[in-house]
C-alpha cells in the first residue's frame, strides 16, 4: 500500500468489527441476502486491516 493511501486502518476495533459480523449472520439466520453480503465483504475488509493494525502496533 502506498503512502498516499486514504485507508490507513480502522477506526472500529477488531472486536467491535467482529461483533457486528456475527449479529449480521445471526440476523440473517445463516443465508444472506446480496445486500447483506455486500455489508459482510465490507465488514470482513475493515476487520482485516484493523487486524493488520493490531499486528503492526505490536511489532
Amino acid at each position: 500500500m502506498s503512502p498516499d493511501s486514504p485507508v490507513r486502518g480502522s477506526v472500529r476495533s477488531a472486536a467491535d468489527l467482529n461483533d457486528q459480523i456475527r449479529a449480521l449472520w445471526r440476523h440473517a439466520g445463516g443465508s444472506l441476502s446480496e445486500q447483506e453480503r455486500a455489508e459482510y465483504e465490507l465488514l470482513v475488509v475493515e476487520w482485516a486491516a484493523a487486524i493488520r493494525g493490531n499486528i503492526i502496533e505490536a511489532a
